[in-house]
């Protein structure tokens, strides 16, 4: 009887976190109030174990992670044009987010999970073009929401 009513409460906790996870959309797109070749947010605050998908609204644009900008001991994720990607981010900490082909064009975003353990690693990684200013703008930004 005491291992079912254990098990039982098991299931309950895991159950709960699943059901407090949230979803966050980010769409690729050619062009939205900040520009061309933007991530809609670009910025994202979200908790461990959060799913997020990025959705291709436009063509030709893709999601994945910078290296140099996951935390120590997080998978990184690479999607394919064209296609939506989903990811569940369980490790604390920055991750900087690219469209490959539009890296130099400043399309990037910010995912920030939990506590931002590795900011100062991920703030001093270099970018390609126009990335590195929408990053130190993003980076700003977040230090001010803290």
């Amino acid at each position: 009887m005491k291992k079912t009513l254990l098990a039982a409460a098991c299931v309950l906790l895991v159950t709960a976190g699943a059901a407090n996870a949230e979803e966050h959309v980010i769409e690729m797109l050619n062009k939205g109030e900040k520009g061309t070749m933007v991530f809609v947010p670009d910025r994202i605050r979200a908790a461990p174990g959060d799913t997020l998908r990025f959705v291709a609204a436009d063509k030709g644009h893709n999601a994945e992670t910078i290296k140099g900008m996951v935390p120590e001991g997080a998978s990184g994720f690479k999607g394919k044009i064209n296609e939506e990607v989903t990811v569940v981010l369980e490790k604390e900490g920055v991750y900087g987010i690219k469209c490959a082909p539009h890296y130099g064009m400043g399309m990037v975003a910010l995912v920030i999970v939990g506590e931002p353990v590795n900011m100062g690693d991920a703030a001093r990684v270099k970018h390609p073009g126009k990335a590195g200013k929408v990053f130190a703008s993003l980076f700003e930004q977040a230090v001010a929401s803290n």
